[in-house]
């Protein structure tokens, strides 16, 4: 039987959201294929877990000693947002040691994780993606310029992060500054992101020995001005799974988070945002390669209104 660690924590502000989507993972793998152990990576510690106590994990092979036996892992299943388990750092220290895991590739996950540099190279291939300004922390900062690239309101965010943390609307020219100071406390690098008005739905897609299948499309609708940290984690949103569009519009943003997924080279399930614009011309606004999976989470919703089973897909 295949020994799985199931890996939470991580560096972000978005431990704890990690940690109750691990406890869905673990909670729904399949226990007659796979033995799983929770194991948690932050600033302090890697352990692995269990109701039994809790066991150091050898980082020189990724083990750990239990009652004086050696445990090794035959898989991991990454369920780390942010750093170090979605931008490709996780992954590069288990292709070092050759164990296998469930997301995209370190190149690729290093890759979405970087939502500006992420989004100009979809460009190329002729994807829809709000325009944007990327500030490093040494480059000056011209308001003038920025917003006349993005326009009055946009986003500031940082191109690194997730939940919404470190996200601000910009209405007025003053609050620029602020905002990009704000998102810098949150990432390594700002974006600031053109406002397209209009739905926000999200797509999620995952690999199985078929092929790429999307899942039904939810329409967010959030009670607050946009879909934030609130809106995400403390119902102040209405998610509206399958979203209310046309069949036409539904196949054209299944197709195009395929298409993206396929261009990447993804594995493992990933959830894709958009917004339909006034034209009904769908953007992508970012990728996240390892979503939520709590109970309040998007993609268990999706799995549940699609007909298919978490376990199921957990186990391929």
């Amino acid at each position: 039987m295949k020994k799985v660690a199931v890996i939470e924590g991580g560096y972000s502000k978005e431990k704890a959201i990690s940690i109750k989507s691990a406890k869905t993972v673990f909670d729904n793998i399949d226990r007659t294929k796979f033995k799983p152990t929770r194991v948690l990576i932050d600033e302090k510690e890697w352990t692995a877990y269990d109701d039994g106590g809790r066991y150091s994990i050898d980082k020189n092979d990724f083990s750990y000693v239990k009652s004086g036996t050696k445990y090794n892992f035959d898989y991991a299943f990454i369920v780390i947002h942010g750093t170090p388990g979605e931008d490709g750092k996780l992954q590069g220290y288990l292709d070092m040691l050759g164990i296998p895991y469930n997301t995209s590739s370190a190149p690729i996950m290093a890759l979405t994780f970087q939502k500006f540099h992420c989004n100009q190279f979809l460009k190329n291939f002729g994807i829809n993606v709000p325009e944007a300004v990327l500030i490093k922390p040494e480059d000056a900062i011209d308001e003038i310029q920025i917003i006349g690239k993005v326009n009055l309101p946009c986003f500031v965010k940082p191109t690194d992060g997730g939940s919404s943390f470190g996200v601000t609307k910009v209405k007025k020219e003053s609050d620029l500054l602020p905002a990009i100071k704000e998102a810098f406390n949150h990432g390594s690098e700002v974006i600031v992101e053109e406002n397209i008005e209009g739905r926000e739905v999200t797509c999620g897609v995952f690999r199985d020995s078929e092929g790429i299948k999307a899942l039904p499309i939810t329409e967010i609708i959030s009670q607050n001005e946009y879909f934030d940290y609130d809106a995400k984690y403390h119902g102040k949103s209405m998610e509206v799974t399958p979203a209310e569009l046309t069949d036409l519009m539904t196949n054209e943003i299944q197709s195009l988070t395929k298409r993206v997924y396929g261009i990447l080279g993804m594995k493992g399930i990933v959830r894709m945002d958009y917004i339909i614009n006034e034209s009904g011309i769908p953007f992508l606004i970012e990728i996240n390669s390892v979503p939520g999976m709590s109970k309040e989470s998007i993609v268990p919703q999706m799995i549940q209104k699609s007909g298919l089973n978490l376990m199921k897909i957990l186990s391929e």
